[in-house]
């Protein structure tokens, strides 16, 4: 499956258990399709999570055929928080909880054990950057975006000029904590939601799967009690709700519905601070039944406040492929950094 002596670039997707791998031509073609998956090792600590890294490039490489010596630089990207350098925050993080982790530079140590040039970022940019060039294809290094990629806490990205905006200190696009107005957005009676941040009334606290947990089903459960739902543990029925809403139940409708209204509320920040070309809603909640997804996204559209100009040109998408986009937008990031004379050129994806 090789292609026949070119140049590639890595990319390497580190997330909680497991690592995803692809490879790029330097001429802008991914050559594998789907997942390439082995046991991310975070758990164990640094020093085994770096060799897995290093086993999910030989395998990706082994799987299409590619000499090593082709390859030109590596894209990692991991769960943040971290710096724009690939410092793992030292404050610890969920994916990274043992303290040997706290304060680690996981680029600079990809880069030693490989010998090849590593490309950081965080996995909510990375899969902006891919939605961003899948999006625009041609157009991608002339146009702008934002996404929000809705997990167990809320990543996001910003592009500009084709490129992610990492910020002074790597923490650019931390949308999740960007606070939002509650006034109409909370039920009667419904607490201000409170963030694992420390925050209350920002984005995640809402727009996340922490926040159904801590914030909306207790709410939501006290309007429907004799929902269903009321009968499990709030950490599994947190889990459940979305297949609910699949089926139209009225309490996740509902539950979503604050959701949404909460990415509208991100997004309007975003018209009034970047004013972007495009608006991608990605993670667990858009991977779902297509009914479900078409009525969230025109949801998250309805509570987006353009002004007529900016609705004119603006549009709303999803991520596409998000088992896969950590990787590849990684990869895009590494062939960028790689042309660094003349015009860059958008990748084909």
């Amino acid at each position: 499956m090789g292609s026949a002596g070119v140049p590639v670039v890595v990319g390497l997707d580190n997330g909680g258990t497991s690592n995803n791998a692809t490879v790029l031509t330097v001429d802008g073609r991914f050559l594998v399709d789907g997942l390439l998956e082995i046991p991310s090792e975070v758990r164990a600590g640094p020093e085994a999570a770096i060799e897995a890294l290093a086993q999910a490039l030989d395998g990706a490489l082994a799987q299409t055929g590619v000499p090593r010596e082709l390859v030109q630089a590596v894209g990692l990207d991991t769960p943040g928080p971290a710096s724009a350098d690939g410092v793992i925050s030292s404050r610890g993080s969920t994916n990274f909880s043992q303290p040997a982790w706290r304060g680690f530079d996981v680029r600079g140590a990809l880069e030693r054990r490989l010998g090849l040039p590593v490309i950081y970022h965080n996995d909510g940019n990375a899969a902006a950057l891919y939605a961003h060039h899948v999006h625009f294809g041609a157009d991608a290094m002339g146009r702008s975006s934002v996404s929000a990629i809705v997990g167990t806490g809320l990543g996001g990205g910003v592009v500009e000029s084709g490129r992610v905006i990492a910020g002074a200190a790597g923490m650019a696009g931390e949308l999740g904590h960007v606070h939002i107005p509650l006034t109409g957005l909370l039920g009667p009676g419904q607490a201000e939601p409170t963030c694992a941040c420390g925050f209350t009334g920002d984005v995640e606290s809402i727009a996340s799967l922490t926040g159904i947990e801590r914030n909306l089903l207790p709410y939501w459960l006290t309007r429907y009690p004799d929902h269903p739902l009321a009968a499990e543990p709030l950490a599994r029925a947190a889990k459940l709700v979305r297949g609910y809403g699949e089926r139209g139940d009225a309490l996740a409708r509902d539950l979503f519905t604050q959701q949404a209204m909460a990415l509208g509320r991100l997004f309007t920040v975003a018209a009034n601070f970047t004013d972007p070309h495009a608006y991608f809603v990605g993670g667990g909640v858009v991977e779902a039944a297509p009914e479900f997804r078409d009525w969230f996204l025109a949801t998250v559209r309805e509570h987006t406040v353009l002004r007529e100009e900016q609705a004119a040109v603006a549009t709303f998408a999803l991520v596409p492929d998000r088992d896969m986009a950590g990787a590849r937008g990684v990869a895009i990031a590494a062939l960028e950094a790689l042309r660094t004379v003349g015009e860059p050129r958008p990748v084909v994806v």
